[in-house]
C-alpha cells in the first residue's frame, strides 16, 4: 500500500485541518518578526536563515511531535545533515518554516508557512500558509482556502485551479529568481501576463483560480514545493518534472533537491511544455556570513 492509500479521504482531512492550525500558529510568530528586528545569517548555499526561521520551525516540530507522536519530520532548519543522507521513513512530514526568507527580510508580506506528509514519494495532506497576506490554504482529498483569523484558520471554502483562459495565461514569477531556461518554457506558452509573486504563495494562488502557471527551473528544495504540489493537485492542478511526471519527495540521495518543475492550473498546458533536464546551478557559499539585525 502507497501513497494515499495509506490514509482515508476522511483522515486526510482531519489530518491537513491540523496542519492549517500548526502553521497558523507559526505564522503568528513570524508576523511578530516582520518588518522589525529580525537577526539573520546566511547558510552555506547562499540562502539565508532567521531567528523567525527558527522560531517557528521550533514550534512546528514541537506542534507535530505531539499531535502525531512517533512521526519523523524533515525539517529545513533543524534536521542534521547526516540525517539528511539517510532513507526517511515511509511516512514523514517535510516543514519550512519560512518560505520567501529575503522577501520577508525586505518586508514584503508574500511568504509562507509549508507542512505537507509524504507518503509513498507523494504528499498526501498538506498545509499552506500567507500570514502576511492573512490567506490559508489546506488540503487532504479536496483543497479548502481560508481567511486566517486571530491567529487561526477561519471559515474554509472549497477552491479549484482553473481552466486555461481563452485570453492567455497568467504567469507567476519569482522577484528574485529567473534565469533563461524559464524564460524559454514560458515563452511556449501563451502567456498574456506575468505576476511577481513570492514563495509557495504561487501554488496557492494557481489552486484558488488567480493564476495559471508557474515554471521553475532553478534550484528548489522538497519542503519548498511538497504542500504547495499537494494543495494545488487536490484543486484539480499538477505539477510536472521533465517528461510529465510528478515530483518524488524523500529523494534524500539528492538531498532532498528538486529540479525544475511547472506548476498548472490546467493539465492539459503540460503538453506544450518543454522543461529542460536540469536547471541552472545555484552558486554554493562556503562560508556563513555573521548574523546581523
Amino acid at each position: 500500500m502507497t501513497g494515499a492509500a495509506m490514509f482515508s479521504g476522511p483522515e486526510r482531512e482531519r489530518i491537513a485541518a491540523a496542519l492549517a492550525e500548526i502553521a497558523c500558529a507559526a505564522g503568528e510568530v513570524l508576523r511578530r518578526y516582520h518588518r522589525g528586528p529580525c537577526p539573520h545569517a546566511l547558510k552555506p548555499d547562499g540562502s539565508p536563515s532567521s531567528a523567525a526561521d527558527i522560531e517557528a520551525e521550533a514550534l512546528i516540530v514541537a506542534a507535530l511531535a505531539a499531535r502525531f507522536p512517533g512521526m519523523a519530520v524533515v525539517a529545513e532548519e533543524s534536521t542534521p545533515a547526516d540525517e539528511l543522507a539517510v532513507r526517511p521513513a515511509q511516512n514523514f512530514f517535510l516543514v519550512d518554516p519560512l518560505d520567501g526568507t529575503r522577501d520577508f527580510l525586505a518586508g514584503t508580506p508574500d511568504y509562507s508557512v509549508n507542512i505537507a506528509l509524504i507518503a509513498g514519494e507523494r504528499p498526501v495532506a498538506a498545509a499552506l500558509v500567507a500570514p502576511g497576506l492573512g490567506r490559508a490554504w489546506w488540503a487532504g482529498a479536496t483543497t479548502v482556502e481560508a481567511p486566517v483569523i486571530d491567529g487561526h484558520p477561519g471559515a474554509g471554502r472549497p477552491v479549484r485551479a482553473r481552466p486555461a483562459p481563452r485570453g492567455g495565461l497568467v504567469a507567476l514569477g519569482s522577484r528574485r529568481h529567473g534565469d533563461p531556461e524559464t524564460a524559454t518554457c514560458l515563452a511556449a506558452l501563451p502567456v498574456s501576463e506575468t505576476r511577481q509573486t513570492g514563495s509557495a504563495l504561487k501554488f496557492g494562488l494557481i489552486a484558488a483560480g488567480e493564476a495559471d502557471v508557474y515554471v521553475r527551473c532553478g534550484p528548489t528544495m522538497e519542503w519548498d514545493t511538497a504542500a504547495g504540489d499537494h494543495i494545488l493537485a487536490a484543486a484539480g492542478g499538477c505539477v510536472v518534472v521533465p517528461g510529465g511526471g510528478p515530483i518524488r519527495y524523500g529523494r534524500y540521495r539528492a538531498g532532498y533537491r528538486n529540479g525544475p518543475f511547472a506548476a498548472l492550473g490546467d493539465p492539459d498546458l503540460a503538453a506544450g511544455l518543454a522543461l529542460p533536464a536540469s536547471g541552472p546551478a545555484r552558486p554554493v557559499r562556503t562560508r556563513l556570513t555573521a548574523a546581523h539585525s
